[in-house]
């Protein structure tokens, strides 16, 4: 870890955190989502590194050490595709592995969707190919109280839920919660942090010293930022029709994350319809794995990932 080098780097007007470590001729881009920052690759950075690539991962813009933009309210989820683009024009990288977790898995597939001549491959942890837009997640067949229609309310309820803690306990009961096979859903009289119990300890491969990591950065950026990206703005149609990722890419599911019971999404995985929008996919499944699988299972996502790049890094 003391070998990862950090910087910001100026990005369409925003300075944005960049983690970097390894010198190779071949970049890796790491792009988090929620509730995580650059420190959730931090096995990933090392290891492929450690394999001759230049491994960088960032925080998105709004998040952690990276600067805010003046009118978050107004971005989405291109403003982010746009950021990865500009990113490797500022570190002068051609082309580029993309490696994306959770909501970084949809800007990973669009910037390879709509820029092919930039990207080498693409990886994603958990999330399959999903254009933003009404359809991207059925909340309309979950209850009421399905945490990604909680938190794309208006502006207020989430934050008063987050609002009764420090952001340490939010980002520990967050954890917890995704880290169960069952979709956080609260009841109508409570909110997404009831349903967090205080004696359920964490997991055994997140400590109390990542946590304090993960606190120390959601410290410095709040929570405004992430309402609205990925959550507020999930339902904005990004004006992409019939999207095609060429780049050869590769899905690994953890057969014990919550996202395979969102409605139709196991099927489309299962099925292979996913294939329509990339189909030079390759899927793995692991059997223990959850919705941080590349934290919770490191040395064997960390070898599904170097494979990919040394098959691909031709």
């Amino acid at each position: 870890m003391e070998n990862i080098h950090h910087k910001h780097v100026e990005v369409r007007g925003l300075k944005l955190h960049v983690a970097e470590i390894g010198s190779g001729p071949k970049a890796v881009v790491f792009l988090h989502g929620f509730p995580e920052i650059w420190y959730t690759w931090r096995h990933q950075l090392v290891s492929v590194a450690s394999k001759g690539y230049r491994a960088i991962a960032i925080d998105f813009r709004g998040y952690g050490l990276s600067e805010q933009p003046a009118e978050p309210e107004n971005d989405t989820f291109i403003d982010l595709v746009h950021d990865v683009v500009a990113l490797l024009d500022s570190l002068a990288i051609d082309k580029a592995f993309l490696v994306g977790k959770d909501f970084g898995a949809l800007p990973a597939y669009l910037v390879a969707a709509l820029h092919p001549e930039r990207v080498s491959g693409v990886i994603t942890l958990g999330i399959p190919f999903i254009l933003p837009g009404q359809s991207a997640v059925q909340n309309h067949l979950l209850p009421e109280g399905f945490y990604i229609s909680r938190w794309q309310e208006p502006v207020g309820r989430a934050e008063a839920d987050f609002g009764r803690f420090d952001v340490k306990t939010v980002i520990r009961n967050i954890y917890i919660l995704f880290s169960r096979s069952e979709i956080p859903i609260a009841a109508a009289d409570q909110e997404i942090m009831d349903l967090f119990d205080p004696a359920t300890p964490l997991p055994p491969w997140f400590s109390e010293e990542d946590l304090s990591v993960y606190a120390s950065l959601y410290e410095k950026s709040g929570f405004r930022y992430p309402l609205r990206v990925p959550y507020r703005t999930l339902k904005v149609d990004c004006g992409i029709t019939d999207p095609k990722v060429s780049a050869p890419s590769l899905l690994i599911v953890g057969e014990k994350d919550y996202v395979l019971k969102f409605p139709g999404i196991e099927d489309y995985i299962r099925t292979g319809a996913v294939k329509h929008f990339v189909p030079d996919l390759e899927i793995t499944y692991m059997a223990e794995g959850n919705h941080f699988v590349h934290e919770q299972f490191p040395e064997q996502v960390n070898q599904l990932i170097i494979s990919f790049l040394d098959k691909h890094g031709i």
